[in-house]
């Protein structure tokens, strides 16, 4: 079963943003599997980034409340982050990803 967030990713306007604008044309599973691939890269990619942005962060029992599980909630927010924010189109990483991998398979790189 799919998560409202998998469902949202996937939705028409999502992947025909997602596949350069094609609309009523669906993805094939190559693109599928590299749209995958290169969203779950720029949440990665966007979770290291805003690790080192919030590392500094609650330290004196401001911001996470300064107990001994304040770094456990401090990354699970930060990766929600991360993950929602590559989920809705992101900062470009992902696409730029995307592009590459189906340039490899076809043999174009």
């Amino acid at each position: 079963m799919l998560s409202s967030a998998q469902a949202s990713s996937s939705s028409p306007a999502t992947l025909a943003a997602r596949s350069g604008g094609r609309t009523g044309e669906p993805l094939s599973s190559a693109e599928a599997r590299a749209d995958a691939q290169g969203q779950e890269f720029e949440a990665v990619f966007l979770n290291t980034m805003f690790k080192s942005m919030f590392a500094g962060l609650g330290e004196e029992a401001g911001t996470w409340g300064g107990g001994s599980g304040s770094d456990a909630w401090r990354d699970m927010l930060v990766e929600q982050y991360a993950d929602t924010i590559a989920r809705s189109g992101g900062i470009g990483i992902g696409d730029s990803i995307k592009r590459e991998l189906l340039a490899l398979q076809e043999g174009v790189a």
